[in-house]
């Protein structure tokens, strides 16, 4: 694995690996000797897991007649029935936030909220680096510039100690990201964004259901922004979700991710005010819809089984768990951790995930130093923004690139498995930490081996 995947990417090379792993385990086992056993399966040994993982995402039978339904009725946009409504007093309420905003995607749910604060073209948002490119992609949408604080390797999310010295006279908003459901340390971050008066949208969007100081993520900045991709928990192909605690900033999200439309408090001048179609369907609202018990149950069994991995894993030289803030609780969309290659004889990240995945046991990096990608040269080579910024603004911006050691320490030394893995028994668990102490064990031989 030479290059870093993209978390998307990384879920399903993993789903597919799992699979294959788990039958050439199968063919193994049988002609293995005990001495294979504990080898390496790189080296010829016998994988440590060979029974596959949950396969995701999951459709039930039991569904259908529902989902059926909606179609039958050739009701299917937004305003043709109630379903979507039905689905945003659930997830409010399963937030305990005041309102919910369905929308088209977790991308658009950012969208809507930078423009509801009043992110404009020349603004900066202070965003953090290690994330799902669509958290750059809506700054940029908006005309606006993203600038990065750090990243902190204990926590993997925003450092709230750099984020004030990122702050200039453009700046409009701060948007943290609770990456892979890990709540960020909201309370210095929301600190700092009343002394400047500025606003904070959540990047929740791998985080439904994660906690922060006894309240729900989402529900702990101006608004929180959520995603139902394929890949997420609460999956329905695609759409998001808004949450807030203001009627009036609802209202707003409303009225512009549906064309513009008058609703409620924003009622403007007229019949429209600005705004796009962000808007969900009613087949998508009702297969999330059927989810909202079952994500709560699921997110219980995640939680527990990370527990029990996090206890391993500290047993083992040169794995680092992530911690947390205090009082908070993750969801783990992935489970990461840090690998410090000196403690596996020189064995680098790559190879150690793929001693790793061999076992039966998928991981692998996630996000890479992103903003190296070209996405962000090509933003600030356009015409549009230098019209907006000073050239000396903008290499200054470039360079400061170089700043984020944390983001880059991150992005070399981190190592994550998948969501669905953390959905098998408590003997599935201990494979993920055998295969892993195995790989310890052996590093000097695969080191050598793979050099």
């Amino acid at each position: 694995m030479k290059r870093h995947l993209a978390r998307r990417g990384f879920i399903r090379t993993a789903a597919a690996g799992s699979v294959a792993l788990a039958w050439l385990g199968s063919r193994r086992l049988s002609a293995a000797s005990a001495a294979d056993a504990a080898k390496p399966a790189l080296l010829g040994g016998t994988p440590v897991h060979q029974g596959g993982w949950t396969r995701w995402p999951q459709w039930r039978e039991s569904w259908e007649p529902e989902i059926l339904k909606v179609f039958r009725s050739c009701r299917w946009f937004r305003g043709s029935d109630q379903r979507v409504s039905e689905f945003e007093q659930g997830y409010a309420q399963l937030l305990g936030a005041r309102r919910c905003l369905a929308t088209a995607s977790g991308t658009t749910a950012l969208m809507v909220s930078l423009h509801v604060m009043d992110v404009d073209a020349g603004d900066e948002v202070i965003v953090s680096p290690y994330t799902f490119i669509a958290t750059y992609n809506a700054v940029l949408n908006s005309r606006a510039l993203p600038v990065f604080a750090d990243t902190d390797p204990a926590t993997l999310t925003m450092d709230p100690a750099s984020v004030a010295s990122r702050i200039t006279d453009r700046t409009r908003a701060i948007m943290p990201v609770h990456i892979f459901g890990m709540p960020c340390d909201m309370d210095p971050i929301n600190a700092i964004a009343r002394q400047h008066k500025l606003a904070v949208i959540e990047d929740a969007c791998q985080a439904w259901l994660a906690e922060y100081q006894g309240r729900k993520c989402g529900t702990l900045g101006d608004l929180g922004c959520f995603s139902f991709q394929e890949s997420k928990h609460m999956p329905a192909g695609e759409g998001g979700a808004i949450t807030g605690m203001s009627d009036v900033l609802i209202d707003k999200c409303d009225s512009f991710h549906n064309c513009g439309r008058a609703v409620g408090t924003n009622k403007g001048s007229g019949s429209f005010t600005r705004g796009n179609n962000y808007r969900m369907t009613q087949a998508q609202a009702v297969l999330l819809i059927l989810q909202l018990e079952k994500i709560v149950k699921e997110t219980e069994i995640r939680r527990q089984n990370a527990a029990h991995l996090e206890a391993g894993l500290r047993q083992i030289p040169g794995i680092t768990p992530v911690r947390l803030p205090q009082n908070s609780r993750a969801v783990w969309h992935l489970y990461p951790f840090r690998y410090d290659a000196a403690h596996f004889n020189g064995l680098s990240r790559d190879q150690f995930a793929k001693a790793v995945s061999a076992e039966g046991v998928p991981c692998g990096g996630v996000y890479r130093e992103q903003y190296y990608d070209g996405l962000l040269d090509e933003a600030i080579a356009s015409r549009g923004f230098r019209r907006l910024w000073s050239a000396e603004r903008l290499k200054a911006y470039r360079d400061s690139f170089q700043e984020l050691k944390g983001n880059k320490q991150v992005c070399e030394t981190t190592v994550a498995i998948t969501q669905n893995m953390l959905l098998g028994n408590s003997s599935d668990i201990d494979h993920i930490v055998e295969a892993i102490r195995k790989v310890h064990a052996h590093s000097a031989a695969l080191a050598k081996a793979m050099a």
